[in-house]
């Protein structure tokens, strides 16, 4: 694949696709240590075929996002927060974690280096930062592996739902996303490979994703497709699910707190499929979409609709506007949420 330069794109219309950028990340773990990372031009990772990570699946990922601001820096949301969940992951795997304060600056490091390709401010698109830790040491026992290769690439991308901030209809599935006790909370390859046929499923039914219930009762609503559920109730909670089986979303977490100051009560709770009558508005949440609106869920053939399923609801409108506002670096948010990327 060519290297993909800044004359081939066309801000206004890119996908959510991948592009092969002139710099990645990478370092390397052996011998109980991580060697000194670096900015390296191949993006083909070389690994034996009997890697660990290959057969496996010792193979955990990141997805965050780079923000051209109007004054013409570049701001990184929550960093951090992925590092930490990284870390989470990689202990949950039995791998070795890259450190994360390396992390944060390694993030920087590579978003810099590709600078001329974080989308101008006012094309609405962005670059989007894939931090990915893998297993390298060759072994066909079922053993964790003593050798990883951690590596960032990034690409600009387009909205991940090209019709903008408009509701979709979702449907339940019989499938489970993860097991009660899985690895439901790391970010597995695993868990996304397992949604590609549930998926696949609703797609050619008409419906944007799946709603993925609890894998114990199949009553209590989970994740949507690859995103985190959210609902507000007509008394103005903010209600999203609570599950040993859920992946922390940072965006999930951002709106808890940023529900607070539009006067909604946060609460992660359980939330039966059989109870979205209490809700006025309902949307799904992640780094990817940030939000995308529900327009309606149908379990076992019964179909219900939120607030619209063509108009979006005015406080998910309002949650949306003031994280991308952050996002943008357009408003100030809490501390550490926008991080500046020096560029000079």
């Amino acid at each position: 694949m060519a290297k993909t330069k800044v004359s081939d794109l066309d801000w206004q219309n890119l996908e959510f696709v991948y592009h092969d950028l002139p710099y990645r990340y990478r370092a390397e773990y052996h011998n109980g240590k991580w060697e000194a990372g670096k900015l390296v031009t191949d993006s083909h990772l070389e690994m034996s075929e009997a890697a660990v990570g290959l057969h496996y699946g010792q193979q955990i990922f990141e997805g965050l996002k780079a923000y051209r601001r109007q004054d013409g820096g570049v701001n990184i949301f929550r960093p951090d927060r992925n590092a930490a969940r990284m870390a989470r992951s990689a202990e949950r795997l039995l791998m070795a974690s890259y450190p994360e304060d390396l992390f944060v600056e390694a993030i920087k490091e590579v978003v810099k280096a590709n600078q001329e390709f974080v989308p101008p401010y006012e094309s609405g698109a962005t670059l989007y930062i894939r931090p990915l830790l893998i297993a390298a040491t060759p072994d066909i026992g079922v053993h964790p592996g003593n050798d990883y290769i951690f590596n960032i690439f990034v690409t600009p991308v387009g909205a991940y739902y090209p019709g903008g901030l408009a509701p979709t209809a979702y449907v339940t599935s019989d499938f489970d996303r993860a097991a009660h006790g899985g690895t439901g909370q790391a970010k597995v390859g695993g868990n996304y490979a397992a949604s590609m046929l549930p998926g696949e499923q609703a797609h050619q039914a008409g419906y944007s994703d799946v709603v993925y219930l609890d894998p114990r009762l199949h009553e209590n609503i989970e994740e949507l497709g690859s995103a985190n559920f959210f609902g507000i109730t007509k008394d103005n909670r903010f209600l999203t699910p609570k599950s040993p089986s859920i992946l922390p979303s940072v965006t999930k977490y951002s709106l808890l707190e940023l529900a607070v100051e539009m006067g909604l009560q946060p609460e992660e709770t359980t939330i039966s499929i059989y109870d979205l009558d209490k809700f006025s508005e309902a949307g799904a949440m992640g780094t990817a979409a940030v939000i995308s609106p529900v327009g309606s869920i149908t379990h076992q053939g019964n179909k219900h609709v939120f607030y619209s399923e063509t108009e979006v609801g005015p406080k998910t409108q309002a949650l949306y506007d003031r994280l991308v506002a952050i996002q943008y670096g357009d408003e100030k948010g809490p501390e550490g949420w926008a991080v500046d990327v020096p560029l000079d």
